[in-house]
């Protein structure tokens, strides 16, 4: 009986552990391709002054409804310079505001704050807010939205 007991709950172990591992090992696996979305002409972006966007995330499901709409902050630095920040705070991922009268964005939920070029400024986040990749074409300002802010490349 004792050996009956032990088999089953090995078979049992391993049962349990596949699903595990290979939810353990997915990223380490999963290639990231560049997917160039549009945030729009560079007019909608005046140099010195920091916008709100957003775009259809190109990583969607079937089930995804309104949530496919993603937002972003989109400084522009100086001509064709930009900075295009993921709108969740790096604490816990609650979406921060940009307060253009301080120069500061704020996270509503823990107090967390960063300065206008993304870097932490205070609160618990333990970082400065996530970028996005950017570029210009043919006047437009695009982002590489199939590549989630903060991942390593896993290419």
């Amino acid at each position: 009986m004792f050996k009956l007991g032990a088999g089953l709950m090995g078979i049992g172990a391993v049962i349990t552990a596949i699903p595990v591992i290979g939810f353990a090992m997915g990223p380490t696996r999963r290639k990231y391709a560049n997917q160039w979305t549009s945030l729009g002409s560079l007019e909608k972006f005046p140099i010195g002054e920091t916008r709100f966007a957003t775009f259809l995330n190109p990583i969607k499901q079937p089930t995804d409804g309104e949530s496919i709409k993603t937002a972003c902050w989109v400084r522009c630095i100086s001509e064709g310079k930009f900075q295009v920040f993921a709108i969740n705070c790096a604490h816990l991922g609650c979406p921060v505001r940009w307060f253009a009268q301080s120069k500061l964005f704020l996270c509503p939920c823990h107090g967390g704050a960063y300065y206008e070029d993304g870097s932490r400024a205070a609160g618990p986040p333990p970082r400065g807010l996530f970028e996005y990749e950017w570029k210009v074409v043919d006047g437009n300002l695009l982002i590489d939205a199939g590549r989630l802010p903060g991942l390593e490349d896993s290419t």
